[in-house]
């Protein structure tokens, strides 16, 4: 006859003792069940005590966990999570180098652990923690670890901490160039990432997830002016290369803490460009609308006629050009740009166009301007809508999800990644609008269309800016089409009854 399902049968061990065979009851209280294992090896104090996992992440374990203990599993008898807690913080305060960083290792493996996190912190042991960052690897794992629970906030890292993980990093990277480290030293407390550079090259995944943790803990961190000097120093092509080739493209694969990382610090990237996303155009400001007056002057600098003396006749020509560029407000199309999101980012973003890719630019717009009124592909609507969905792809001002780990290599592989990836978007909306030869009437039906074709290729991570732009050319609007019918079949045939 099988045991009740309420029995598991387990073996529990105890240094130096043979391990007790023993059946444990579910529906006996947890400290019942500690105090006979510790009569059975007559140990005192059973509330000193508790059970964990002998194997795998060895977790302890508490009256929410019991129910995942299987038959024929190995536990182990151990101190109690706050016996461990105290413990171990004794042991990182003790004096000597050799034994405070055996008790950093061990506590980076317990740090894992939800049941003895909560205890180590309640014990301030994140504060004692921060002290000390000679032994760089061992004390960010248990830093990295704690905060990855929730328990407190990562607002509460202190200047002094951050300070200490620039010396630990500086005594740690001896062969790092004397001049950064020379700015280093004389930089304010937010250290820029440059220095953490022999990390991201160690052959050891650990510790090149630990670097990225640290840039984002610094990112979040960080005043805004200094995200922003942050984000331009890893767009360098050199600190892109070795992120890119020593861990993106490295000989081993992305584990899910690194992914992690990664999505963190591409979303904090791309929030830099939420303040620009959230401003408005002034249509008074001469300054902005000068941007407007040189994205006519590009495309059309050998019809315009400048120094024309009758402001009427300009007038009308402006108006002309402005509705050639495809802007909803063709008197003053500065009022286009009044909307947020996208706001400046739009300008931004056809600015970026029409200087480093002119040839694009003054193609697309003269190319939807010589077609008839209702064909025509609107470049200045297009654009700021374009705009608007990137950001919304990208979440772009949003916190980043814990539970993701969805970055795209890609943009890791321009220091303008955004821009680039509106020039290829912009062309793509384009081309769709040709092959579904639209009207003005389809504008949104096109831009769903435009949507899906980006985020179907984004789901299969390219790995450059250039195979995402030859993954696109490939998902033509009639294949789009063509793919919506074969999963609407699909899914008609799963939900269709089985034939009796």
């Amino acid at each position: 006859m099988p045991p009740p399902s309420d029995i598991v049968k387990v073996a529990i061990e105890w240094p130096g003792a043979n391990a007790q065979l023993i059946e444990i009851d579910q529906k006996k209280p947890l400290t019942a069940i500690i105090r006979e294992v510790c009569d059975g090896w007559t140990l005192s104090n059973p509330e000193h005590y508790t059970l964990r996992y002998a194997d795998g992440t060895q977790l302890y374990i508490t009256e929410k966990t019991r129910s995942e203990i299987k038959n024929g599993t190995i536990l182990r008898l151990a101190i109690s999570p706050y016996r461990a807690a105290r413990q171990l913080l004794e042991r990182v305060q003790a004096p000597g180098t050799d034994s405070r960083l055996e008790a950093l290792k061990e506590l980076a493996k317990l740090s894992a652990d939800a049941t003895f996190a909560t205890e180590f912190i309640n014990l301030e042991g994140i504060y004692i923690l921060t002290l000390f960052g000679e032994t760089l690897a061992f004390t960010l794992t248990a830093f990295l670890e704690l905060m990855d629970h929730g328990i407190v906030s990562w607002d509460m890292i202190s200047t002094a901490f951050i300070k200490q993980v620039k010396s630990a990093i500086l005594v740690a990277c001896p062969s790092s160039p004397p001049l950064h480290r020379q700015h280093l030293k004389h930089s304010p407390s937010i250290a820029l990432p440059r220095p953490l550079l022999p990390h991201f090259q160690v052959t050891t995944a650990e510790i090149q997830t630990y670097a990225i943790a640290l840039i984002n803990a610094l990112f979040l961190k960080a005043p805004e002016d200094r995200r922003q000097e942050m984000s331009s120093a890893l767009a360098q092509k050199h600190l892109r290369t070795i992120i890119l080739n020593h861990i993106i493209r490295g000989n081993r694969p992305i584990k899910t803490e690194m992914a992690h990382q990664l999505y963190v610090l591409q979303v904090l990237t791309f929030n830099l460009l939420e303040e620009r996303m959230m401003t408005k155009m002034d249509p008074q400001d001469q300054a902005q609308r000068d941007i407007i007056f040189e994205l006519r002057r590009i495309a059309f600098d050998a019809e315009s006629d400048p120094n024309s003396s009758n402001v009427e006749k300009r007038k009308a020509m402006y108006t002309r050009d402005y509705k050639m560029l495809g802007f909803t407000n063709h008197v003053n199309p500065a009022v286009d740009f009044t909307q947020t999101p996208p706001g400046m980012l739009a300008l931004d973003n056809m600015l970026y166009l029409a200087k480093l890719h002119q040839d694009t630019y003054i193609r697309v717009v003269l190319e939807n301007s010589s077609r008839e009124d209702k064909h025509e592909c609107p470049f200045g609507r297009s654009s700021i809508e374009l705009t608007r969905m990137l950001c919304e792809i990208l979440q772009v001002g949003e916190l980043p999800n814990e539970g993701c780990n969805e970055y795209h290599p890609m943009f890791f592989t321009h220091e303008r990644a955004f821009e680039e990836f509106f020039y290829i978007c912009i062309q793509l909306l384009n081309k769709t609008w040709k092959e579904m030869r639209a009207t003005s009437e389809d504008f949104n039906k096109v831009m769903q269309v435009v949507r899906e074709q980006i985020t179907r290729t984004l789901s299969a991570k390219p790995n450059s800016l250039d195979q995402f732009k030859s993954k696109l050319r490939c998902l033509s609007y009639s294949e789009i089409l063509r793919l919506r019918q074969s999963e609407r079949m699909s899914q008609d045939d799963f939900q269709s009854p089985p034939i009796v």
